[in-house]
């Protein structure tokens, strides 16, 4: 989890919880310093003060994950309020899609078709959700999935989003206010394209549950849809091969940093197989930052799971003090090196050659593409006596500018 949107309130819940997660810190560092202390009084640290260490430290990473859960608990779709409400058409689709839900009938949705393109039917069948909810379940993507939250987001209507890009810039001089100008070469084009692959999850329900007027079926679809798509864009998004998938960032062909060039994405390495440098750890993370441009780093974040981020924990910087940091205020992220960190847990743990960190502006340098509408089949009759509900989205993705981001080699080279 990541970032929390501005427009998310944050609950009682979250900041008692935000609360116990500061205090375990304070524990953790408290600990961490007797270990140090010992090691150097001693040949080795206490190994009961080893065993809280590592105690206090997966204290943390629950702690950490029950606030994720608690705010995307909050983030849960309220319908009640939509502006749909107000609008005719908005009013007529939800009451249409509703019935389609809870008793098959498809009535309301065909007429719905006739008058509009909105709504409709494709070769396989099914309709598309109401607005609210697809926003609704994209507003909770941008919660439960890591990278989409801190990525470049574009709408499409068709299956496929191509970005221009320029491999040379257009020739420049300066020229005297009387001299002659001298015909400049123009800037050579080349395109990026993103295409949009079908995503699907199939959330059943017992009829009894639909016919129970208490149910919201649109917030109950949102909120079985959004944790199976949230797992598998998740996944895609970090290391998907392109292939009827998003293509992942690290699925690209990685060079070391002082080869790049476009097309690739450049690395760091450690110099230790699998691992951080014993002396000096941290510097390959303050050499990491500096491989990006001055205009990336302002808007820079860490990606990296639990298992690495429990591990730079413990670094310190010359002055003793802990170069990661809990976050000041609930429902905002922790810092490393003073930039955010997100945590994904797609991300690859420390090992041979592992590219277990990334660093960038993912804002600009990752995009996900997203086909606008979200597409319901009712199956009353494959999983009897459970109702299915086939549900479809159509997401690509891939990284759109490879100088944003950048990635630490757990290798010698």
């Amino acid at each position: 989890m990541n970032q929390i949107s501005n427009e998310i309130p944050v609950s009682r819940e979250v900041k008692a919880e935000f609360g116990s997660f500061q205090r375990t810190f304070e524990a953790f560092k408290s600990a961490n310093d007797q270990k140090l202390r010992e090691m150097e009084t001693r040949l080795g640290a206490d190994v009961l003060t080893r065993a809280q260490v590592d105690r206090i430290n997966r204290a943390l990473d629950e702690h950490k994950q029950r606030m994720d859960e608690l705010t995307l608990s909050h983030a849960r779709p309220d319908f009640s309020s939509d502006s749909a409400r107000h609008s005719p058409c908005g009013r007529e689709h939800k009451a249409g899609f509703d019935l389609y839900m809870r008793k098959g009938v498809e009535q309301g949705l065909h007429e719905l078709e006739s008058k509009a393109l909105s709504v409709g039917t494709s070769a396989d069948g099914g309709y598309l959700v109401p607005d609210e909810t697809e926003r609704q379940i994209d507003r909770l993507l941008s919660v439960a999935s890591p990278i989409r939250a801190i990525a470049g987001v574009q709408k499409i209507s068709g299956n496929v989003y191509k970005k221009p890009f320029a491999t040379s810039a257009a020739s420049t001089g300066w020229v005297g206010e009387t001299a002659a100008r001298p015909q400049t070469t123009t800037p050579t084009l080349a395109e990026l394209s993103f295409p949009a692959m079908e995503i699907y999850a199939m959330p059943s329900a017992t009829q009894t549950i639909l016919d129970d007027a208490a149910v919201d079926t649109e917030a109950w679809l949102a909120d079985e849809v959004q944790i199976i798509f949230a797992e598998q864009e998740s996944l895609a998004f970090v290391s998907g091969d392109g292939v009827n998938k998003p293509k992942g960032f690290l699925s690209y062909t990685n060079v070391a940093n002082a080869s790049w060039t476009w097309g690739n994405v450049g690395y760091l390495a450690t110099g230790v197989s699998g691992a951080f440098a014993a002396s000096n750890p941290s510097d390959a993370l303050v050499n990491l930052i500096y491989t990006l441009k001055q205009g990336y780093r302002s808007n820079a974040n860490w990606v990296l799971n639990r298992n690495v981020q429990a591990d730079i924990r413990k670094f310190k910087d010359a002055n003793g003090l802990y170069l990661w940091q809990p976050s000041l205020q609930a429902g905002q992220p922790s810092t490393l090196l003073g930039y955010p960190v997100t945590e994904s847990e797609d991300m690859p743990s420390l090992g041979a050659n592992s590219f277990s960190i990334a660093f960038g502006d993912f804002k600009r340098g990752y995009l996900v593409v997203d086909r606008l509408g979200i597409r319901v089949l009712r199956d009353p009759y494959t999983a009897k006596p459970y109702v299915l509900f086939y549900t479809t989205k159509r997401v690509g993705g891939g990284v759109q500018n490879f100088e944003a981001i950048k990635l630490l080699k757990f290798g010698v080279s």
